[in-house]
Order: structure tokens, then C-alpha cells, then sequence
């Protein structure tokens, strides 16, 4: 039997393997999907907490949305009392390529669960949230306990 980690990277890696060949369809490159997902449910929001939301570095988050800036997806403005923080709004074309990307979403997570029954699958999302709070809460590869 394969390890966990193994099980969790390979399960992830065919996921995102789909997920990724349909969004180049639409014309998104990777880093794109996540963060379109993260605006169309949370709104405009500043590139730290879309970074936060997308388990991704700042940075990396900032040279996504350059180039989504670019391919007119969303648009970046100063509010009004905070100079210091760029916020990001998806454009119509950014929410139209958002609203895409949550049908591929769902068709994958479907093709991906095909087999289980609603119990496993919410057994399985449990346990995925458990995994995921366990990890955040003492990190991999330390000492703490």
C-alpha cells in the first residue's frame, strides 16, 4: 500500500493535471484558476489575502496578477485612506473566465469522486479538513509537537 503522502501528491497531481489543460483551454495560465475562484467568492480583496487564501507566497501571488492585469482579468486601485495596499477586482472578463473555472472545477471534482457515494465523499472532505488543520496547526518537518 502507498504511503499517505505519497497517495495525497499523486491525488492532487492528476487533479490539477486535469483542472489545468482545461483551463489553458480558456486561455488561463497556472496560479490563474485559484486566484479567479478566490475573487468571484470573496470579492476585491488585497494581493496578502489573496495570497493567504490561495496558499501562495505574496510575491508569486503578485506576479500572477500582474499578468492577469495584463489579460484585462481584473483590475488593481488604491482605496480610498489606504495608499500602501493595492486591492484587485475581477473585470467582465475576469468574472465571465471565473465563472468558467467553476464549471472545471466541478466537472473534475465529479469525474474525480465518480464511485463514491455522497457519505464517502463528505467523510472524505472531513478528513481532508482534519488532515489540513493538523498540519497547519504543527507544521511538517519540525520538532514541534
Amino acid at each position: 500500500m502507498d504511503s499517505l503522502h505519497y497517495l495525497l501528491m499523486k491525488a492532487y497531481a492528476q487533479l490539477n493535471k486535469k483542472i489545468l489543460k482545461d483551463a489553458a483551454a480558456i486561455e488561463l495560465s497556472p496560479g490563474q484558476p485559484k486566484i479567479l475562484e478566490d475573487l468571484l467568492y470573496h470579492g476585491e480583496n488585497n494581493q496578502k489575502a489573496i495570497a493567504e487564501h490561495c496558499e501562495i507566497e505574496q510575491a508569486t501571488a503578485g506576479t500572477i496578477l500582474l499578468r492577469m492585469k495584463q489579460d484585462g482579468l481584473i483590475k488593481r486601485f488604491n482605496k480610498e485612506g489606504n495608499r500602501r495596499s493595492l486591492y484587485v477586482t475581477l473585470t467582465p472578463k475576469g468574472r465571465q473566465r471565473a465563472l468558467q473555472m467553476e464549471q472545471i472545477f466541478n466537472r473534475c471534482e465529479q469525474e474525480a469522486v465518480n464511485g463514491m457515494s455522497d457519505a464517502e465523499i463528505q467523510q472524505l472532505k472531513q478528513l481532508l479538513e482534519k488532515f489540513c488543520t493538523s498540519i497547519a496547526k504543527k507544521g511538517c518537518g519540525t520538532n514541534e509537537k
